[in-house]
Formats: structure tokens, sequence, C-alpha cells
């Protein structure tokens, strides 16, 4: 639930970003419309219901449309899912080898409770600590957050961070905990453990016995083995001098385990979870919180209340040539080792001056559905991650206009690819001699300019090569 609300918000704020190339004048027109059809239906307009209605009536394809905006992947939240499996694993290792460490016995000496019990107290103050931090929201892992979560400044999991982390260390927490008992258990049954109690403090057996006995109130009716006698208080202490079980029944100090497995499952597990769920809790509603106060809803909620005008000025902007300025630059075509065709853009075949010498060929977009685009990506990241200079050649059609499909396929590809992976960028035309001018390739420049990434450039052919204008006149004779 609490992830749902975070790709709702990273979802909308995604869309907010790409709203920002269109006009203000299409999207009040755009987003009234929609809450009109809300108001017909009878329908709240919500931030769900908007985004679910600009996918099923924006440029994405049919065949695209299979999974909802909110369940998209998304790579800062696949991050911190990543930092929180670490957190869990080194929880795990952690665990076991201190469980260990506390439980060593060598037959001359007894396991001291008392030790024992200080580490589960230190772990139930480290979970109370990590609760309190989590609710001031303050951020002790500043400096891990910047190198691993990636976190950008103006990403709206910013004010969720101090959140996030603490969910993940709730989560090392409780596998520290769980493979603790684990380990208990299993050094229980394969060696004859003995434990006992002793402190350096003038501290009677009574007096010990009630501060056990304290500690074993949660559990004293539901496990009694588990909550010690005063008898068996008396019986187990021992002193430094001492070099053996002298002067008690051996069978006394195995009797202690219960006790010890409830202590480490209620004081060092369940504060754990305790704080888990308030940490789940707490980010769903700053997620709430920051999506109401994100600006791009203020200006959606704006939209959405206030009727379109139309003026009836008779001058329109129709004829206005927009503005076409860019400081992208065409890149050469790299020796690329994939070849991808996006959305049918190899028929007719291209010359063989550009497909020639790529190890793999896909196709993508069009009618390829998510699951197929997804799989392709898979294959072409097997066969970069073992190239020393990855590289993808993208072919695309120059005269249809890059569309948000593309902008996904190319930024999940970007995401799962090696990190040096180049991606060139083809825009091919119909007219082969066409491609000169910059009224079909500007958009493609503007395209790679939006996208924020060196790795990423267009490419133009080279339109000297006979086959390239060979290719041209034929595909202005299919046209």
């Amino acid at each position: 639930m609490a992830d749902g609300r975070l790709r709702r918000l990273l979802a909308f704020d995604r869309q907010v970003r790409r709203d920002q190339a269109q006009s203000p004048v299409f999207l009040h027109r755009r987003d009234r419309r929609f809450a009109l059809d809300c108001e017909v239906r009878n329908e709240t307009p919500t931030v769900d219901r908007w985004l679910a209605h600009l996918q099923r009536f924006g440029s994405m394809p049919d065949s695209h449309r299979t999974r909802p905006e909110t369940e998209v992947p998304e790579p800062s939240l696949t991050r911190w899912w990543q930092l929180m499996a670490a957190f869990a694993f080194a929880g795990i290792i952690l665990g076991t080898v201190t469980m260990a460490g506390l439980l060593y016995y060598e037959g001359g000496q007894r396991i001291n409770l008392t030790l024992l019990l200080a580490f589960a107290g230190l772990q139930t103050l480290l979970a109370l600590v990590t609760i309190v931090q989590s609710t001031i929201n303050w951020q002790p892992w500043r400096r891990l957050l910047r190198r691993v979560a990636q976190t950008g400044k103006d990403s709206p999991l910013k004010p969720l961070m101090p959140t996030l982390m603490a969910r993940a260390a709730h989560a090392g927490g409780i596998c520290f905990g769980l493979a603790g008992v684990a380990t208990l258990l299993v050094l229980v049954v394969i060696q004859d453990l003995a434990f006992g109690w002793s402190t350096t403090l003038d501290t009677s057996a009574e007096g010990y016995h009630q501060l056990l006995a304290v500690l074993a109130w949660p559990w004293q009716s539901l496990w009694p083995a588990a909550s010690p006698d005063l008898a068996l208080v008396q019986a187990t202490r021992f002193f430094r001098t001492e070099t053996g079980a002298t002067g008690a029944d051996p069978e006394l100090w195995g009797q202690w385990w219960p006790f010890v497995v409830m202590v480490w499952l209620f004081y060092v597990v369940v504060p754990r979870l305790l704080g888990l769920a308030l940490a789940q809790i707490q980010l769903q509603r700053r997620a709430r919180q920051a999506l109401d106060s994100h600006s791009g809803m203020v200006a959606l909620e704006y939209r959405l209340e206030t009727p379109t005008v139309d003026t009836g000025n008779e001058h329109h902007d129709a004829e206005d040539s927009p503005d076409e300025k860019t400081a992208a630059q065409l890149q050469p075509l790299p020796d690329s080792q994939v070849l991808i065709f996006w959305a049918g853009s190899n028929h007719p075949e291209l010359p063989d001056t550009l497909t020639a010498g790529h190890l793999l060929t896909e196709a993508a977009g069009g009618q390829h559905s998510l699951s197929e685009d997804e799989q392709t990506i898979q294959r072409c990241g097997d066969l970069l991650a073992k190239q020393d200079k990855p590289a993808v050649t993208l072919v695309t059609r120059a005269w249809e206009p890059p569309i948000a499909e593309l902008q996904d396929f190319i930024e999940l590809a970007s995401s799962q690819w090696p990190k040096k992976t180049r991606i060139a960028l083809l825009p091919y035309a119909m007219d082969a001699h066409q491609i000169n001018g910059r009224h079909q390739l500007d958009q493609w420049l503007r395209f790679s300019e939006r996208l924020q990434d060196k790795r990423i450039w267009v490419s133009q052919p080279d339109l000297s090569s006979p086959e390239t204008r060979a290719y041209g006149q034929q595909a202005e004779g299919s046209g």
C-alpha cells in the first residue's frame, strides 16, 4: 500500500514534467475536458483517474496499455528496495555471528545471561532511536543516502528519505533478530549449553529474579517455562573464581534457553516489527502530503475547476513557427553491437551500410507489447554486458515526432543496461535527402536534449552512399 502511494507520487511527478513541454492552453482544455467527463459519470477526478485518462487517450498504442502508469517499474524505488535487501542480508549475517559469539561455550564456563540481557536492551534502544529519527524526520544517514539511493534534489521522494531509510533499518533489524533466534535454536540442539548469571554488583538472587520477572511478564501466561522461578535463579548463579558447575544440578544450567529465546524475540524482533509497521504508516501519510503539496497539483486543480474561455480573437497562431532552437548537435554513429528498429522503422528494409556489422538486431515499439519490449531490453543488456564499449543504434522514423512511449523505453533500457552504454538515435526519412533539412531533425535534437543524458545523442546516416539514396527512393515509392 505504501509503495502504491509512492508510485502514484512518482507517476504524477513524471507526468507533470512531461506537461512542461505543452502549452498552458492545451493543458487547460485537456484537463477541463477530463473534469467534465468525470462530472457526467458522477466520479471524483482523482490523480489515479487522471493518470489512467492520459494513458488511455494519449499517444501510447493499445498494445502498450497493459500496465497502469502507477505500476510501471520505478528506478528510484528499485534502488530503495535494493538498499533494504542489502540491510536485510547484512542483518542475517550479523545476527548469526553475534549470537554465535554470545553463546560461545567451551564447557569450562557459563554463558552469562546478564550479557545477553544487556545486548537485547541495546537492540531495543537502537529500534527506539530509529523510530524517533523517522518520526521527527531526521536524516543521520544523509551521506550514505547521497551515495547509495541517488535521490536528486528535485525528486519528490526527498522529504520521504528519512522514513525510507528507517524502513530499511527496521528490515535489517528484523532479519538480525530472527537470524539470532535461529542460531540459538540450532546451538541448543547440537550443543549442551550452560547458562548462568553473574554480575560484579552486589545483587541478591531475589532482586535479580524480580528483574527477570518484569522482563518475562509479557509471555509468562503464554509460555510458563520461559519464565524462570526463584529456585532456578538461586541455583545458577556463578562467580568469577568458579571453573565448573559445582554445587548445582547440571540440568538446571540448560533450562534458561526458553527464556533467552523469548527475550530475543520480544526485545529484539518485536520492536523492529512495530517500527517497520510505523514506517509503513508514515510513508503512506507523507506520500499523500507530498502529493497534495506538489507544485503540479495546485495547477492541476485549477485547470480542473476553471472553465476554459474562448475570447473569439480572430488571430490564431497556427502559422506561427515555434522556437526550434536547441543546444544539441548531431554526433557520429558509434560502432554499435545492437541495432533496434522502433515502431516498424525497418519497413522497407534499410541499406546494408546501416544494418551490417551488428551482433544483435531487435524490434520494439509499435505493435510490440510492453512485455516484449522488456524482453528485448533484457536480451540487449545480456549482450552489452559482455562488451568493452557497449553501444546501441536506435532507428526511428524521422517524420514521426518522438512520443512519451519512446522516452519510457529509453529510460527503462538505460537503467538496466551497463552505465557506459551509448545510445545513438538514428531518425530515418522517407526521402533520404529530406533529412538534410532541419525540419524533421530538430524535433529529435530537442528530444535528446530533454533526456538530459550525455550517453544519448542523435546521429545522421551517410547520405553520400548509393545504397542510402536507393533506400530513399524505394521508401518514397512505397509511401
